[in-house]
């Protein structure tokens, strides 16, 4: 009689584009993220937790293929839609800025106007994963919804700044390049590619012109000028076509990018001139001025918060002022060579979201901070990462005393300490001290009949331990043994002492 083949076992593994994370990586984002939000919390911003589940229709600009849901979005149909009775496509969020503007246009008449509101969480991107990039991550935003003063783009680079600096970006170690859309079309405009009569006009050659723009840095005046004129070829050989401008129209581009990080005075002087034939470019560069008056007036000068018009991500999302935090330390990459970290969080006006629920335009800046780059950051200069002490391992030393170990953890509980049984087999109390040590506990409390009759516990300092496993001198050995032996009642003071020193 045949058998039935068992039933094969699930693979154990993530899926593609994902990852799991532990103990430290998670506390460390809790604490970078609470850090945060204390900064956030302190300009007067509220906490808004949305469901990771919108609908297609609220999310915008994705929509659902008849086979399977696409255009970078994890879709499905609820049972209504599936049953053809006119159900929902639904979605997970793939940002936090969708579900902003269908909470604004939502809760409209229940909420203050302007709204002030950061949120914080995963979002979901059904995307092609790569080297650090994952289907996963998580966003950090902060926005302001109903303002149209640009003080409210002030306050959001102001508040930046503050919470680079709050999880440990010293001063000196970024800057906030502040940029305005509205300068840009001034500039496509006094160069003849925008028309405002037609500003679906030449949208390629604009195209084209702003990715060759956030190239300067590393291709120069040379390399941008051939990609906004001809065309380029690279050392390889490879060809790229470049936007057909004039010589005249390039250099009213190079002009334009030959104003940045001078200073902000001399920077804005020289973008009135330039789009001086612009009335959207005109207010562009006033509206620039206002945030630089509003933010030198709190002391953010341009060390820390700069007018830049280098600054082109997001300008075919965003509507006025935008903005991006850059890092300018230097790491070593994967081959040893130095390069600077970048940027780590942008933003801007984004004057038309809202409208798609409402019809009328609601003004709305805002923030977004990259988690998972800002920290690496941290990591990178020391400021997170292998610090983080493990609990206390209170050891088992005879299982019917199990109640006197869980007494010690509690005691040690109550006064503020991170303690833990061991809970696994305690026969072989080296695998205790190895379980410990895989904890990255920093004391072992040890605790058997010996010690019970005379009233005291033996804590094993397992930080020095491996110090002098290591190669600690004899003097320090002797100066300060790895295992001291203290009365049963000095536990809790004995162990604080032990971790401070």
């Amino acid at each position: 009689m045949a058998q039935d083949k068992p039933a094969r076992r699930p693979r154990a593994e993530t899926p593609k584009g994902f990852r799991d994370y532990f103990g430290a990586e998670v506390t460390e984002r809790k604490a970078m993220l609470d850090a945060i939000a204390t900064v956030y919390h302190r300009h007067g911003f509220e906490a808004l937790e949305t469901s990771a589940v919108e609908t297609v229709e609220a999310l915008g600009k994705f929509l659902p293929d008849v086979d399977r849901p696409n255009e970078g979005v994890f879709a499905w149909q609820d049972e209504a839609a599936a049953e053809g009775k006119g159900g929902d496509w639904l979605a997970l969020r793939y940002d936090l800025t969708a579900p902003l503007a269908r909470v604004a246009a939502q809760y409209r008449n229940d909420l203050p106007a302007p709204y002030r509101r950061y949120a914080m969480g995963p979002v979901w991107r059904n995307e092609k994963p790569g080297p650090g990039r994952f289907r996963q991550f998580y966003q950090c935003d902060a926005d302001t919804v109903g303002a149209p003063s640009v003080a409210a783009d002030a306050e959001i680079c102001a508040m930046l700044a503050d919470a680079l600096e709050t999880v440990g970006i010293p001063h000196g170690d970024y800057i906030v390049r502040v940029n305005n859309r509205k300068v840009l079309n001034g500039v496509m405009e006094v160069a003849g590619i925008l028309t405002p009569d037609d500003p679906a006009a030449f949208a390629q050659e604009r195209g084209i012109v702003l990715r060759a723009i956030d190239k300067i840095d590393r291709l120069g005046e040379g390399g941008v000028r051939a990609l906004i004129g001809a065309g380029r070829m690279d050392e390889s050989g490879d060809f790229t076509r470049g936007a057909g401008l004039s010589e005249a129209q390039a250099d009213v581009i190079l002009a334009f990018m030959a104003a940045r990080r001078i200073s902000n005075a001399v920077t804005l002087g020289a973008l009135g001139d330039l789009v001086a034939q612009s009335a959207t470019g005109r207010e562009g560069v006033e509206e620039l001025a206002t945030i630089a008056r509003l933010l030198d007036a709190q002391g953010y000068g341009p060390d820390r918060i700069v007018i830049d018009p280098g600054v082109v991500r997001g300008l075919g999302y965003y509507t006025g002022p935008v903005f991006e935090a850059e890092l300018t330390f230097e790491i070593l990459d994967d081959k040893g060579r130095p390069r600077q970290f970048g940027s780590v969080a942008g933003g801007g006006r984004y004057d038309d979201l809202v409208k798609r629920f409402t019809g009328q335009a609601v003004p709305a800046t805002g923030v977004s901070i990259g988690v998972d780059r800002l920290l690496a950051a941290l990591r990178a200069k020391g400021r997170v990462g292998g610090t983080a002490p493990g609990p206390v391992v209170v050891t088992v030393m005879d299982r019917d005393r199990m109640a006197d170990y869980m007494a010690m953890a509690a005691e040690l509980r109550r006064e503020g300490l991170r303690a833990e049984v061991y809970l696994g087999n305690p026969k072989n109390f080296g695998n205790q001290l190895k379980y410990a040590d895989r904890r990255a506990s920093p004391v072992a409390v040890i605790q058997g009949s010996a010690e019970l009759d005379r009233g005291v516990v033996i804590l094993k300092d397992l930080v020095l331990g491996a110090q002098i496993a290591a190669g600690a001198s004899l003097e320090e050995w002797k100066s300060r043994p790895a295992q001291v032996e203290v009365p049963r009642a000095d536990l809790v003071a004995a162990v604080r002492g032990m971790l401070a020193s």
